[in-house]
């Protein structure tokens, strides 16, 4: 059995006039960030491998939830070709997924990762939010033959803020 946890990162700047790849998070990005991180700990497998897109953004979220964690930064793996917004090139990276490892964390990037998720997940989702974690379970013991799995469990940011009342502010209250 495989366990695949998608992470989107979370939300970024447009505030500084960069290339896409550098853009950094904004502040909600890193309170969302830590928010779902510490709302996950119980939906992690024991052992796993950490996979991130090298876009600043992602490793940024990437870091936040090791540190959260308790992962160890080195253990994170950052590739290069997980920076794409195509699910069939995000398949393939998963698909490519050494099998001595059954679970898998990925910091990656939307449209792929909703495609992904409404393909090979059981729920169909309009969006995977920023900093949002789906779990996905496979029956295939071989990362490259996974086809449709059982979506686990998904952690949203909105789902774990309360809000002031909006005749006092209406903003998130944590």
């Amino acid at each position: 059995m495989k366990n695949l946890i998608l992470i989107r990162h979370a939300k970024s700047s447009w505030d500084a006039p960069l290339i896409d790849k550098d853009r950094p998070l904004s502040k909600r990005g890193i309170d969302d960030a830590h928010l779902v991180a510490s709302a996950v700990s119980g939906y992690l497998p024991k052992t796993f491998m950490v996979w991130s897109s090298t876009a600043q953004r992602a490793k940024n979220t990437a870091y936040i939830f090791a540190e959260t964690l308790s992962i160890p930064i080195e253990n994170i793996v950052f590739k290069d070709d997980l920076y794409t917004f195509e699910v069939k090139r995000l398949e393939n990276i998963i698909k490519s997924c050494d099998n001595k490892y059954d679970n898998l964390i990925l910091f990656g990037h939307n449209e792929a990762i909703t495609n992904f998720v409404n393909i090979f997940g059981s729920v169909t989702l309009d969006n995977v939010p920023t900093s949002g974690f789906v779990s996905i379970s496979f029956e295939q013991d071989d990362w490259g033959a996974i086809q449709k799995g059982k979506t686990q469990k998904t952690v949203f940011p909105r789902e774990l803020k309360k809000y002031d009342s909006p005749s006092h502010t209406g903003k998130p209250v944590y």
